[in-house]
């Protein structure tokens, strides 16, 4: 820690012998006063590894949350690490089998993981490395890794074009960074996985049972990767309720099944209607607070609910109530539609006002209030959206 050291990666973190794979089935261990098999403690070993490098970087940095990373684990390991998936292979199979793997972690309580993006083994062409970096920017654990001895994965080895597309779902995962930590916290204090396989959004739909390559992420989005080569589209369900298309706002019906197209430059992507999605800028590097959000609000006419938390970001003074925990609740007609919002705690951000975008109004604007006082739209309106300043306190919008 003293030589600036700010995480541990524990790789091979398990009984790993070349040649055998692992420890002979009858090497004993002491498992909570029982004597058994190295078949009941291989992953436990791993575990407890991961356990120890987080207790030492508490001892040494307590003022600061540990960061570990684990290949091994068993239940539990979610206390103290996240987790990658280990080695995998430059394949299309491959994107398939990271999004199997990161639904099943994440409903299974560990839902901080990710997978080595591009491959570990093997090269990726570029348009495979932009699929996979389109999916990957919804594992909360984001990184890519390869072996030396595999060939160039920089997001610029695969020339300018693929650089301009690889950039662009990097920025969005930037942008979508206080939505993905928001989630995080509700993983944390409500133990809801962040990533949730589409039977998990609907349950009672027998049409969500068979299917898998699709996933939510939070409350509010939903996320269909693309994993066969040179496709412009692909066909996906959507459960009950309305949704937006994230990149132009076409609105979809759920409980239907739609060929959606998906060129190389975007991915299918929705938001459940009423929700709102907190936006940063475009940033660098996560090191410092964030000095301007952008929230987009997307109309329903039912209510739904949303939140938006912050704190820190480094230290455990949330729990001294050093946090802001912001409820909206979305809801309106054809002639209105009314945002309320509902604050908790005492953290102070950096900014007093911020940007609101309000999708799929189904009426002209004329009248904006905020906190019952009337204020000036913009003089342009973009076909059935708004963009306006407001502030950063506000407790109720009126919209009609």
């Amino acid at each position: 820690m003293e030589q600036g050291v700010s995480g541990v990666w524990n790789d091979m973190n398990e009984p790993a012998v070349f040649e055998i794979a692992t420890f002979p089935d009858d090497v004993r261990h002491n498992y909570d006063g029982l004597n058994v098999s190295h078949r009941m403690g291989h992953n436990v070993y791993g575990m407890q590894m991961a356990r120890a490098t987080y207790e030492g970087l508490k001892q040494f940095v307590p003022e600061k949350r540990p960061f570990v990373l684990t290949r091994s684990g068993f239940s539990g390991v979610q206390r103290y690490a996240a987790v990658w998936t280990g080695d995998n292979v430059a394949s299309w199979e491959h994107i398939w089998v990271a999004n199997m793997q990161c639904q099943r972690l994440s409903i299974s309580g560990i839902s901080f993981c990710g997978t080595d993006i591009g491959g570990f083994i093997g090269e990726p062409d570029g348009e495979l490395f932009v699929r996979y970096i389109q999916m990957a920017i919804f594992h909360p654990f984001f990184r890519g890794h390869s072996s030396s001895d595999q060939g160039d994965k920089e997001p610029w080895a695969f020339g300018a074009a693929y650089e301009a597309l690889i950039r662009k779902s990097i920025e969005l995962r930037y942008q979508l960074i206080p939505y993905i930590y928001t989630t995080f916290w509700q993983y944390v204090n409500k133990g809801t996985p962040m990533i949730r396989p589409l039977a998990f959004l609907a349950q009672d739909d027998v049409e969500t049972h068979m299917r898998m390559d699709e996933f939510g992420f939070g409350d509010q989005m939903l996320i269909c990767p693309i994993n066969v080569s040179a496709s412009s589209g692909r066909a996906v369900y959507l459960p009950k309720g309305n949704w937006y298309y994230y990149w132009n706002d076409k609105q979809f019906k759920g409980g239907h099944e739609y060929n959606v197209e998906a060129p190389l430059d975007r991915f299918p992507l929705f938001v459940k209607e009423g929700a709102v999605i907190p936006h940063q800028p475009v940033m660098q590097n996560l090191d410092g607070p964030t000095h301007q959000i952008t929230l987009h609000v997307y109309f329903s006419s039912s209510r739904n609910t949303s939140y938006f938390y912050e704190d820190d970001g480094e230290n455990y003074s949330y729990k001294d109530g050093n946090f802001s925990v912001k409820k909206f609740t979305v809801f309106g007609n054809r002639r209105q539609m009314r945002i309320i919002c509902e604050k908790f705690g005492s953290f102070k951000n950096q900014y007093t006002e911020c940007r609101m975008v309000i999708h799929g109004l189904p009426f002209k604007p004329n009248h904006f209030r905020i906190n019952d006082m009337e204020v000036a739209l913009p003089k342009r309106l973009r076909d059935k959206t708004i963009t306006i300043s407001v502030p950063a306190d506000f407790s109720r919008i009126q919209i009609s």
